[in-house]
C-alpha cells in the first residue's frame, strides 16, 4: 500500500464532511472518513480546535495526527453572516459532525430541522457525553466520565487497588469508530436506497459499554459484578502478563484446550494436562493464581528475547508487552509500515499510525498534513460562490479568520 499520495483516488471521494467537533471523538469520526477520501472541512472557531493546544514538547502532536487529510475553514458563528456561510456549506455537504452539548446547536439556529430543510440528504452526527435524550443529556461529558460509568474502570486494575481509568482516549476513540461506521450506514441509505438524511445520536457512553461484552447477562446469571482481576481473564486461563529475567514483560493467552496442553508440554509439565485442578478451562480459571505461579517461574528464568524465541519456536501464543520505543523498532511493525512519517515543517517528519484498515482494492491514503487555521477559507468559500472581495470584507468584519489572526481572535474572546 502506498501510504502517502496527494492524488490518491479513494472510495469516499466526493463525500464532503463538515466537522464542527472539537477534541477527539468527532475528530476520530472524520479522520476515519478522511483517510478513505472524504473531503473533511473542519469548521473552526477563531480560537481553533482545542487539539491545537494539546502540546507535547511544544508541538501539537495530537492535532498533526487527528487532523491529517483535513481542511480548515475558520468562521465566527457568533455572527449572523457566519451562520449564513455555514448554511451555504451545508447545502453542498453529505455529512455534518458536531459535539456541542445537546440543545446548543438548536440555540444557534442550526438544529437538525434547519439543517435537513437546507439539505434533506444530510447525515448529521451528534457526538455528546450522554446522548440527545435522557436525564443526563445536558450534563457535560468527557470520555473519562464515560470510561467510569460504562463499567470499564470498575473491571480494570487489581482487586486490592482502586479502579483504573485508561491512559488514552478510549471512550472517544471507540465512539469515533462507531460513528464512522454509522455514518457509512446512513450514507448508503441515502445513496443506494434513495432515502433521506438522518441524525446519528452518538454518546461516548454507549459504544464503550457495548464493548464491555455480556456483563449485563453475566450479572443476571451470577448475581455478581465482574471483579477486577488484573491481567487475568475471568473466562479463560492461563492468561496474564509475566515478568522476564531481564525485568521486561510478556503476555500469554492460552485460551483453547489444545493451546493449553501444548503450553504444559513445552514447559516440561505434561503432568498438568491430567491434573484435575487444570484439566478443564473452568478449573484453570478457578486455580489461576497457582497456575500463574508455575508459568511465571518458567518465564522468569529467561530474558524477553529468549522467551519470545522459545515460545515462537514451539508455537505457543506468547507475545511481548511493548512501550512505544519498542513498537517502532519491531521488524513486523516496520515491515507492515504500521508507523509512517509524514513530512512536517516543525518536526521534520511526524510519526503516526498508518491508514487502518487495509483494503486491497480501494485503500485509503495520507494525502495532506493537518491544516493551519483557516488555511482553506478561499478554496472552500469561493467554491460556494464567494468572490475574493467578499472574502476580504468578511475577514475585515471578523466573520472569517486565517492563520496568525488566531491569537488575536482568541484574546478578544470571539468564538
Amino acid at each position: 500500500m502506498k501510504q502517502f499520495d496527494q492524488n490518491a483516488k479513494c472510495p469516499l471521494d466526493g463525500v464532503r464532511v463538515l466537522d464542527l467537533s472539537r477534541v477527539v471523538a468527532g475528530n476520530m469520526v472524520s479522520l476515519l472518513l478522511a483517510d478513505f477520501g472524504a473531503e473533511v472541512v473542519k469548521i473552526e472557531t477563531p480560537e481553533g480546535d482545542p487539539l491545537r493546544d494539546w502540546l507535547v514538547g511544544g508541538i501539537a502532536a495530537n492535532w498533526k495526527v487527528y487532523a491529517r487529510n483535513k481542511k480548515s475553514v475558520c468562521i465566527n458563528l457568533r455572527k449572523s453572516e457566519g451562520i449564513d456561510l455555514l448554511l451555504k456549506l451545508v447545502a453542498a455537504a453529505g455529512v455534518f459532525v458536531e459535539n456541542f452539548r445537546p440543545g446548543t446547536l438548536e440555540k444557534m439556529g442550526l438544529g437538525p430541522d434547519v439543517l435537513l430543510a437546507r439539505n434533506p440528504r444530510l447525515v448529521i452526527v451528534r457526538v455528546s457525553g450522554w446522548g440527545q435524550t435522557g436525564p443526563y443529556k445536558h450534563k457535560p461529558g468527557f470520555g473519562t466520565l464515560a470510561e467510569g460509568m460504562s463499567g470499564f474502570a470498575a473491571m480494570n486494575g487489581f482487586a486490592d487497588r482502586e479502579p483504573v481509568l485508561p491512559p488514552m482516549q478510549l471512550a472517544d476513540c471507540t465512539a469515533g469508530i462507531y460513528g464512522a461506521y454509522a455514518t457509512l450506514v446512513a450514507l448508503r441509505h441515502v445513496e443506494v436506497s434513495g432515502g433521506q438524511g438522518q441524525v446519528i445520536d452518538l454518546p461516548l457512553l454507549e459504544p464503550l459499554f457495548s464493548c464491555m461484552g455480556p456483563q449485563a447477562a453475566s450479572y443476571k446469571t451470577s448475581g455478581k459484578a465482574r471483579p477486577r482481576t488484573g491481567s487475568r481473564s475471568t473466562t479463560a486461563a492461563p492468561r496474564n502478563a509475566y515478568r522476564t529475567r531481564d525485568e521486561k514483560w510478556v503476555c500469554m493467552s492460552a485460551s483453547t484446550q489444545a493451546m493449553t496442553e501444548r503450553l504444559f508440554r513445552v514447559i516440561g509439565r505434561p503432568d498438568l494436562i491430567d491434573n484435575p485442578r487444570y484439566q478443564t478451562n473452568a478449573e484453570r480459571v478457578r486455580h489461576a493464581a497457582e497456575l500463574d505461579a508455575i508459568i511465571g517461574a518458567f518465564i522468569g528464568g529467561m530474558t524477553l528475547r529468549e522467551n519470545l524465541e522459545f515460545f515462537d519456536r514451539n508455537e505457543v501464543t506468547v507475545g511481548p508487552i511493548y512501550d512505544i520505543s519498542q513498537i517502532i523498532e519491531d521488524p513486523h511493525v516496520i515491515a507492515r509500515e504500521m508507523v509512517v512519517e509524514y513530512p512536517d515543517d516543525e518536526m521534520g517528519a511526524v510519526p503516526m499510525h498508518c491508514v487502518v484498515p487495509r483494503l486491497s482494492g480501494t485503500p485509503g491514503a495520507i494525502r495532506t498534513p493537518a491544516p493551519k487555521l483557516g488555511e482553506h477559507n478561499a478554496e472552500i468559500l469561493c467554491g460556494i460562490g464567494l468572490s475574493k472581495d467578499e472574502l476580504a470584507r468578511l475577514a475585515a468584519q471578523d466573520v472569517i479568520y486565517q492563520g496568525p489572526q488566531r491569537k488575536k481572535a482568541a484574546q478578544a474572546g470571539g468564538q
